[in-house]
């Protein structure tokens, strides 16, 4: 899978994207994520990425040009399943959603900046646009790379055990079950005596009832 992320910081991004499971799957070379840094094509001497908005809002906004020239030149070199803009007013970004994202092949991410971007490029070039929570960042960075991550662990090949990614929360709709690790009691705290009986079956119905419960005491909007 490639991933292509187009940033006016893409220090930001650096740090998220090359540790842990990430790195091993670019090394691995099932993962391809590249940054872009817009400033590249930016315009003039000062490589301007940014003008003030019509009508006197107040705030800085990305200029048209200057995206619009990258995705351009980028559009040349490969065909993108999606052109994905980070934006508070997207789509809630949820297990689903990355499920389906981590089945493509190449893909685009925009990371917005200081009020967004000039309208006419979500009406051009963007095909989805993702939030991940009702709340604003600084920018885009942060969000696409959470984006990222949760797409990329879903690839195969990136983690060592790939079943691991299908027990996590969300993937049947419930939250996951307690889990515990040796020893098997600490301070009188023990671990529950059906986890160590070796009975998968037994094993497996307590999981899904504990599922249930945590699902239901934090969760309930999913039941629904």
């Amino acid at each position: 899978m490639r991933i292509d992320i187009i940033t006016v910081l893409p220090g930001l991004l650096q740090g998220p994207l090359n540790e842990s499971i990430l790195k091993r799957g670019s090394q691995k070379g099932v993962l391809d994520i590249n940054v872009i840094d817009l400033r590249e094509y930016g315009l003039g001497k000062h490589k301007q990425v940014d003008d003030e908005a019509y009508g006197g809002k107040a705030g800085m906004v990305m200029m048209i040009e200057p995206i619009a020239n990258c995705i351009g030149v980028l559009q040349k070199e490969r065909t993108y399943d999606e052109v994905i803009y980070m934006t508070p007013d997207g789509k809630r970004f949820d297990q689903k959603t990355a499920n389906t994202l981590s089945l493509k092949e190449n893909l685009l991410i925009l990371c917005g900046h200081y009020k967004g971007i000039d309208e006419r490029i979500r009406e051009a070039f963007i095909t989805m646009e993702i939030s991940i929570g009702d709340y604003v960042l600084t920018g885009g960075e942060l969000a696409a790379a959470v984006v990222t991550d949760a797409i990329c662990r879903l690839v195969p090949g990136v983690l060592n055990d790939e079943t691991s990614a299908l027990s996590d929360s969300f993937q049947d709709g419930l939250l996951s079950p307690p889990i515990y690790t040796r020893p098997a009691e600490f301070e009188g705290m023990i671990v529950p005596e059906v986890l160590r009986s070796g009975n998968f079956k037994a094993i497996e119905d307590w999981e899904h009832e504990q599922a249930l419960k945590r699902t239901e005491d934090r969760r309930p909007d999913l039941l629904d």
